[in-house]
């Protein structure tokens, strides 16, 4: 089989189901499996991952921790062939990423990352940016397939390079979120109204992209219907302190982070959007 508009999807979260519309919106015929069996329309449903491996040349991951992917590799080992083209989209560990690198070179299939620069909400409007990390040649030749995905991407270099940027950029990107609820819960003990502070700050050098994504939701408190989930990011958080201790970098702000997160999980946050880090300065929670 080597129908290459037909992409196969593992995994129909957020990111996946976005990822989805994405493809079907360039022409693309999409197939995919969850283990939810929660399937957006438009995409043809599998009874399993070892199905959409089976009949997809290029198949997407989209799973939550890189244990699951590797569970899902060695489930559907039997099935892959060479030639075939993986992508993943998650966000985890170098070390992790390489190892599975490793054992689908064994089998002749090409893993590439493309982990993805904002939300699902973004993905979905081709808004996010993709960081690409792999063998370049193959990358090339899934132009066709990015250029669905994003209007920019970026190439970092080898297998792991793309999870190592996305840890960077998400470090920054969480503790912007973090500041700017900080700021916004400041701003309410003076007796400001969070909401004009908000259009003022927006026009101020105290600007940044989270204001627009995520200012809103924290002014009203509107965690439902989550374009990222709280508890996805304090999964990287902990994976972004515990790479830096391998490293030996400084992150002391992440660890504050981390027990900022941790506090909003504690209060049953955790499965809402990732703008829920507000209530980690609430002093009535």
């Amino acid at each position: 089989m080597n129908d290459k508009n037909k992409i196969g999807i593992i995994g129909l979260g957020l990111v996946g189901t976005a990822i989805s519309y994405r493809l079907i919106d360039s022409g693309f015929d999409v197939v995919g499996y969850d283990i939810n069996n929660k399937f957006p329309e438009s995409i043809e449903n599998c009874s399993s991952s070892a199905e959409v491996i089976s009949n997809c040349e290029r198949v997407i991951f989209c799973l939550p921790t890189n244990e699951v992917l590797m569970n899902v590799i060695s489930d559907c080992r039997d099935h892959f062939r060479a030639g075939q083209i993986l992508i993943d989209t998650g966000t985890g560990s170098p070390e992790e990423v390489n190892r599975v690198y490793e054992k689908l070179k064994v089998l002749e299939v090409s893993f590439l990352e493309a982990t993805i620069a904002g939300s699902s909400e973004l993905l979905k409007c081709k808004k996010a940016q993709v960081f690409l990390s792999g063998d370049k040649e193959v990358i090339d030749n899934q132009v066709d397939i990015i250029d669905a995905l994003t209007e920019k991407s970026f190439y970092l270099g080898a297998s792991g390079m793309a999870s190592k940027f996305k840890l960077v950029h998400n470090l920054i990107l969480g503790l912007n979120r973090a500041v700017l609820a900080e700021g916004l819960q400041f701003a309410e003990s003076y007796g400001f109204d969070s909401e004009h502070v908000l259009s003022i700050l927006k026009q101020t050098p105290a600007y940044s992209v989270v204001m627009d994504a995520k200012g809103e939701r924290m002014v009203k408190r509107n965690y439902s219907s989550p374009q990222a989930r709280l508890n996805q990011h304090l999964k990287d958080v902990k994976l972004i302190i515990s790479e830096s201790e391998k490293s030996k970098s400084i992150t002391p702000l992440s660890s504050l982070h981390e027990a900022l997160l941790e506090s909003v999980a504690d209060n049953g946050l955790g499965g809402g959007d990732n703008s829920a880090i507000m209530e980690a300065f609430n002093r009535d929670a």
